[in-house]
């Protein structure tokens, strides 16, 4: 008879978790997350006792619906947490072990993780497996850059989605204005300082409210009367225990027209106006230097342009009288050539005949009335 038994006992004992058909199991009605995709999300598995003990198997599992198939996500037995194929790197068993606390942490969150989680957790010394599905529903993300005008105010959201209350232990905001400036603190809030209290540190002081709700694993932030400078880079790192969730935020500031027009030079941070800053007083000083290095180059070019302009009207004067005298009429000279007939008697000293011959003369010519001359004579 007691063969019998352990025979009956020890396969029931041995039977892997998540086989309904070894152990008696308890199914619990299923809540439902929904969450952006790139966030976080924590999924509770929580046994209530009225004593706490200790767990001894944890499966958490994955199907995209009620009749399909599943894989597993992450598995705990003997105080060893393994995460498995895909949840590999962003799967983490966050509860506390020793206090009936399986929950799941899923970080990075993909569209493709939409879908059931049920987990299967088992306590020492217990026999029962307790299931616990979760219904996953994955958004499309959220933008990651913000656009706001000078003096308006702003939320940023920083929260993880969870099933369960009273788990974050701490959130940090930071800020950067560039690659290779030093983060500033912005807010700061941590589960041992005392009740209710956050620091909003640095120029963000006073400026920055902690409006989520901590207690619902919302650490989310409400800037006022942004200024151009706080124009940069804000990262949220909010933490389960030893496990931190990021999210960054790109803000960037505009200022719209009418403003511009009031208020050509902001303010400084100090709230002096009327005082001009480092990058103004370095343009003026260039543009002042220019307009010296430039004078004497701008006077040298009027006086080229007035000499070459009247050189040109001298030369138009000197080819318009030139044009004048080509125009005038030829002067002609008349002169007398006198021929001299030739008989065999002799020459006669009688003129036979007179001829009248017209040659052309100019006056600007000396030269040539002497060759005429000289010709008649010859003759």
């Amino acid at each position: 008879m007691l063969c019998l038994l352990k025979l009956i006992v020890i396969p029931v004992i041995l039977a892997p978790v998540g086989y309904p058909q070894g152990l008696p199991g308890l199914t619990v009605s299923s809540p439902q997350l929904r969450v952006h995709v790139g966030e976080s999300v924590l999924m509770g598995c929580v046994v209530q006792r009225t004593e706490e003990k200790h767990v001894d198997r944890v499966d958490w599992l994955f199907s995209k619906d009620k009749d399909d198939a599943s894989e597993y996500v992450l598995f705990y037995y003997s105080n060893l947490s393994v995460p498995t194929g895909r949840f590999q790197n962003r799967s983490h068993l966050v509860g506390d072990t020793f206090h009936n606390d399986g929950s799941l942490l899923l970080q990075d969150v993909q569209k493709a993780d939409e879908g059931i989680y049920t987990c299967e957790i088992r306590l020492k010394n217990e026999s029962m497996v307790m299931k616990k599905p979760v219904e996953l529903w994955v958004l499309p993300e959220e933008p990651k850059e913000l656009r706001v005008r000078v003096g308006d105010t702003t939320q940023m959201r920083c929260s993880i989605q969870s099933t369960e209350e009273k788990r974050v232990t701490k959130v940090n905001w930071m800020f950067s204005s560039g690659r290779h400036t030093e983060e500033e603190t912005v807010l700061s809030y941590d589960s041992n300082m005392r009740s209710g209290n956050f620091q909003s540190l640095g120029r963000f002081r006073n400026r920055v409210d902690l409006t989520g709700d901590i207690s619902r694993n919302d650490g989310s932030i409400k800037l006022q009367t942004v200024k151009e400078s706080d124009q940069g880079t804000y990262t949220c790192s909010i933490y389960l225990g030893k496990l931190e969730s990021r999210k960054t935020i790109v803000l960037h500031v505009v200022q719209d027209e009418f403003q511009r027009t009031i208020s050509p030079t902001p303010p400084t941070d100090r709230g002096q106006q009327g005082i001009l800053n480092g990058n103004q007083l370095v343009i003026i000083v260039g543009i002042v230097c220019a307009t010296f290095l430039l004078l004497p180059v701008l006077i040298l070019i009027v006086k080229k342009t007035k000499w070459n302009k009247s050189s040109v009207s001298s030369m138009a004067s000197v080819k318009s009288l030139e044009n004048k005298e080509k125009i005038k009429p030829e002067k002609h000279i008349y002169s007398s050539i006198t021929t001299w007939e030739t008989t065999e008697r002799g020459t006669s000293e009688e003129s036979e005949g007179t001829y009248m011959t017209m040659n052309p003369v100019w006056p600007s010519s000396p030269k040539a009335s002497s060759l005429v001359r000289s010709s008649v004579r010859s003759k």
